[in-house]
């Protein structure tokens, strides 16, 4: 095995300045009176009168684990540090009008700062409406396109991610007899899709064609793209299609372990589960059991309650010293790390097991 070339979630990306607890504190002693007038913003629903800080984290949809486990982060560190967060939910993967009539509730609150996995580009006027009032605004998890539509963003390295279960395909599956089933996220092909789906095919060893596009590859190895919208149900029913144009797909890319959960009861339902080879990203729990189980072949773990935390660490430590965290070098984006995760090791291929990964899922 060789080193890993994603980061270790647990230590800090080499010539990056992020935000630390013990310099929220000593800068929070110092810093008393500006928290003491937090929150007292214009009236509203959400702007009731605070005593504290307000933090806004505003995610794409309630149900998913994902997004749940960064609510978690964010408010187990608001609690951590005496801030007021405020969760906000979209009713699912596209939906922008919840996003930016919560921005809104959040500029009336007075909030000091937002944390937002962004829907698509149609929030970017409200964002940059908070940030002219001053607030901070962090992506988590799904860049915005510009990058510089935020201040800063939390985010796992989609690209890398998606790599690095391309490459363990390829030593498990022959790529000259490959039939590849790509299961991606929405007809919107936002960023952390692109990234993801791009990435595998890269690991893999497919030429790409535009990198910032899904579906303009010619490799004739791919049987075709289609969408899932990140869960069960369109997992199966995006599996199903492709099955039906080619039964004898072998190797099936997701965007995420819930779409994987789905792909594999369309597979079993064909009776192809034994035949196929299904690589998944995430790191949510039930993600990781169904890789003990070789639902799914293997993952790449992310860490979403790390990403918030420092999500709400930038904010605060922006209110008090006007400080911003940097982008990780080469990236534009602060990289919270991803690790491989599989029972089937490869060689040459860092990779921790479902027992490690158990430990350390969420959800």
């Amino acid at each position: 095995m060789t080193a890993s070339t994603t980061p270790d979630p647990s230590s800090t990306s080499t010539g990056t300045v992020r935000p630390t607890r013990a310099r929220l504190v000593a800068a929070a002693l110092a810093g008393a009176a500006l928290f003491a007038s937090a929150g007292c913003g214009a009236a509203s629903s959400d702007a009731a009168s605070s005593d504290k800080p307000v933090v806004g984290i505003i995610v794409k949809s309630a149900d998913s684990g994902y997004f749940k486990a960064l609510r978690a982060g964010a408010e187990q560190e608001g609690k951590a540090l005496g801030v007021d967060v405020r969760s906000y939910a979209g009713k699912g993967e596209t939906d922008t009008a919840t996003q930016i009539d919560a921005i809104k509730k959040l500029i009336a609150a007075d909030a000091k700062g937002i944390l937002i996995t962004p829907s698509g580009a149609d929030v970017l006027p409200a964002i940059a409406e908070a940030r002219k009032a001053g607030l901070l605004v962090v992506a988590l998890d799904s860049p915005t396109d510009p990058a510089d539509a935020v201040d800063t963003t939390f985010a796992t390295d989609n690209f890398t991610a998606g790599r690095s279960i391309g490459q363990w395909a390829a030593t498990k599956v022959d790529p000259a007899t490959a039939r590849i089933a790509m299961l991606d996220l929405t007809p919107a092909h936002v960023p952390v899709d692109v990234a993801r789906d791009q990435g595998f095919l890269t690991g893999f060893g497919i030429d790409l064609a535009d990198p910032k596009v899904i579906g303009d590859e010619s490799d004739p190895r791919i049987v075709g793209h289609e969408t899932t919208n990140g869960d069960k149900e369109g997992g199966q029913a995006a599996m199903e299609k492709l099955l039906a144009k080619d039964p004898a797909i072998n190797l099936v890319y997701t965007i995420n372990e819930g779409s994987a959960l789905g792909a594999h009861t369309a597979l079993v339902a064909a009776g192809r589960a034994d035949k196929v080879v299904v690589v998944s990203i995430d790191g949510g729990c039930e993600g990781i059991k169904a890789t003990a189980d070789g639902a799914i072949g293997a993952t790449a773990m992310q860490f979403p309650l790390r990403m918030a935390r420092l999500g709400i660490d930038a904010v605060i430590d922006h209110a008090l010293t006007g400080d911003v965290p940097q982008s990780s070098p080469g990236l534009a984006f602060f990289n919270t790390g991803s690790q491989l995760v599989t029972d089937k090791p490869a060689d040459g291929l860092y990779s921790k097991g479902t027992d490690w990964a158990s430990k350390q899922c969420w959800g």
